[in-house]
């Protein structure tokens, strides 16, 4: 195979033939049909940038974050608070609310909708005591498993050998107790299900610095564990301990759910354009459970729903493609889950992909993925130096941001198809540096209600979401008008990067 399909375990569990799964996501249309509803835009204009970015106004992008605002309060009767997540009321609404706006462009657009199972997961509360003591850092990894009969669980703490990635790592005493584990090598995941298969009732992750750790299982099994990260500082006096030949009791306490789900992906490619050459971009349509995530992604999703409504009044050379993902925040299902059916024939079609997540963090930076040649498909650089191109010309300063498989561009990276992106920032701290280079506050979050239950209307820079929104029409038009001088997609690629396991896969960390 000329794209070899390389990435962590996602929390897929495909039931559709890759034939059918496609069938889906790119309606077949005749060239009679395409010709009949392109008619129309025989009078339109062609793309022009700076046209398309004039367009834009702040007063659209807000009215629609009021609207999705609404739609996440739908989740209210069962999680108790406004909410998008996949599986929710709030969620199914979005995209009703996206493929509603797109059914009513005139048929600019050929829609489609794309199903696929994926999991979810609730931790509705826990608890880790180590001898005394209750960890402050101690946290429950998503998607973990509830202790048996969501009932604590007592043993004594087992430190495991090496970093557990191996059968042999898992002393027999583990049985029975909770399994004490270093982080690093292996999935957190993989770890998990080697201290079930040993016997342990409970495993605690603790990170190899001092700082906290957070994290995800990804694909359930049936030898998951109920599993905690710890911080480094809080582990490093107990691993001296258990040296030592301390005895050190523990107890463990999750009550939890992991479920099955339908949810769908959304698409819309127009009409008009050469089918062989398109350019993709796309946002997700979810948030995460604790809130309604309108910066996160709420901005990126509307962004893309405002420049598709602005994009038809014009006529373009090459097609353009947009995607609304869901279950990014479980660990990029939808976007995994398009890659991965995608035939080789329509992969080729895709000249790059562009990914808009974050576009109006409150204490924003002006953040490109810092995607190379040199280590990602050939174009990922070329499409990097568009936006910073764009910012020079708007006398704005730009950061890099690592390229490092936290969002939906991970799966396009990973098949030869050249990806980058912009954003604002999530949890990430706000350097002095910055400070001066784009206001806000230094030592800060980019967006402090980042996951949050506060990440609402009132959590987006209009500044920066408005301006980020023209270069999104900026990158579509661009490319919409031509691809020259942009690398010819090759049935090879430089993906040296990945050679290694990443630590991220999606925003949590999976090793």
């Amino acid at each position: 195979m000329a794209f070899t399909r390389r990435w962590p375990s996602t929390l897929l569990f495909a039931v559709l033939g890759a034939a059918t799964a496609f069938e889906l996501q790119v309606p077949l249309i005749s060239p009679q049909q395409r010709q009949s509803e392109a008619g129309n835009s025989l009078v339109k204009p062609l793309i022009d940038t700076d046209k398309l970015q004039d367009s834009i106004k702040i007063e659209n992008l807000l009215n629609r974050a009021k609207d999705l605002y609404g739609l996440a309060e739908l989740s209210e009767p069962e999680f108790g608070h406004p909410t998008r997540v996949i599986g929710s009321a709030g969620h199914s609404a979005t995209l009703e609310y996206i493929y509603s706006a797109l059914e009513k462009l005139g048929g600019y657009y050929t829609l489609s909708k794309q199903p696929f199972p994926a999991v979810m997961g609730q931790v509705y509360e826990s608890r880790l005591v180590i001898g005394n003591e209750v960890p402050k850092s101690a946290s429950p990894m998503s998607l973990t498993p509830p202790t048996p009969n969501k009932q604590p669980v007592h043993g004594e703490l087992v430190l495991v050998a090496n970093e557990g990635c191996h059968a042999s790592d898992y002393p027999a005493n583990v049985t029975s107790n909770i399994a004490l584990i270093l982080r690093g090598t292996c999935s957190f995941g993989t770890k998990s299900e080697l201290a079930g298969k040993a016997g342990a009732v409970a495993a605690v992750v603790y990170n190899y610095d001092s700082g906290d750790l957070s994290g995800t299982l990804e694909s359930p099994t049936p030898n998951h564990v109920a599993t905690f990260g710890l911080s480094g500082k809080e582990a490093g006096s107990i691993v001296k301990k258990l040296k030592a030949g301390e005895v050190v009791d523990s107890i463990a306490y999750v009550d939890s759910e992991v479920k099955q789900i339908q949810t769908t992906n959304i698409i819309a490619q127009t009409v008009e354009g050469d089918p062989d050459n398109c350019v993709m971009l796309g946002g997700h349509s979810d948030s995460v459970s604790e809130g309604p995530g309108i910066n996160d992604d709420g901005s990126g999703s509307l962004t893309l729903l405002e420049v598709a409504t602005q994009l038809t009044s014009f006529s373009v050379k090459n097609c353009v493609r947009f995607a609304w993902w869901a279950g990014e925040e479980e660990g990029l299902l939808g976007s995994d889950y398009y890659v991965e059916v995608l035939p080789e024939e329509e992969n080729m079609k895709i000249r790059l992909f562009m990914d808009y997540d974050m576009m109006g963090s409150p204490n924003f930076a002006y953040q490109v993925y810092n995607a190379t040649n040199a280590v990602n498909p050939v174009g990922s650089e070329e499409l990097r130096d568009l936006y910073l191109d764009w910012y020079t010309a708007q006398g704005l300063n730009y950061t890099f941001i690592p390229f490092d498989g936290r969002s939906d561009y991970d799966a396009f990276i990973r098949n030869g198809i050249p990806g980058g992106g912009i954003a604002t920032g999530a949890e990430g701290i706000k350097t002095k540096e910055e400070e001066i280079m784009f206001g806000g506050k230094a030592g800060d979050w980019y967006d402090p209600c980042y996951h949050q239950l506060c990440d609402d209307v009132g959590n987006v820079n209009s500044t920066a979401w408005l301006l980020n929104t023209k270069l999104v029409a900026h990158s579509v038009a661009t490319f919409a008008f031509s691809f020259e001088d942009f690398p010819e997609r090759t049935t090879t690629a430089s993906l040296s990067t990945y050679e290694q396991p990443v630590k991220y896969h999606g925003h949590r960390l999976v090793l």
